[in-house]
């Protein structure tokens, strides 16, 4: 059965449609409410939910499938994959990419490395309270 997590596409997005499907199921995933395992809707029907080309779909689980978030299984569908969110040097430098982005965005900022360090806790800090939350409510 197909998890229930709903994707919404926001047409005035600077992001490409296909970004947007990757940064909500990362986002998904992060929060708890896409758990390990959980099956995603197929490229056809979600293409067809968000009337958009089955291609943009694919190239936005393609690159998902790329950073080892999600697995497809010939015959079966697409899933979170079951070692998400555990530590592994793959997954280390999969991130290397983004945290150098954040990086290079802190100093054209002039936010200093203490600073940064100290947005890190408050952002991992509001994540666990959504995820608490989600929790209480299910």
């Amino acid at each position: 059965m197909t998890t229930p997590f709903h994707i919404h596409i926001t047409p005035g997005d600077e992001a490409p449609i296909y970004r947007q499907i990757v940064r909500q199921v990362v986002e998904g995933v992060a929060s708890g409410s896409l758990q390990p395992g959980a099956r995603l809707a197929s490229i056809r029907d979600l293409s067809r939910k968000l009337v958009v080309a089955p291609l943009t779909v694919k190239k936005g689980y393609d690159e998902l499938e790329g950073q080892g978030v999600i697995e497809t299984r010939r015959g079966q569908g697409t899933f979170v994959r079951a070692d998400v969110g555990r530590s592994s040097e793959a997954a280390t430098q999969r991130l290397r990419p983004l945290v150098r982005r954040l990086l290079l965005g802190a100093d054209v900022g002039g936010i200093d490395e203490k600073k940064l360090i100290s947005l890190l806790g408050e952002e991992r800090e509001e994540l666990r309270r959504e995820r608490k939350e989600r929790e209480e409510n299910q």
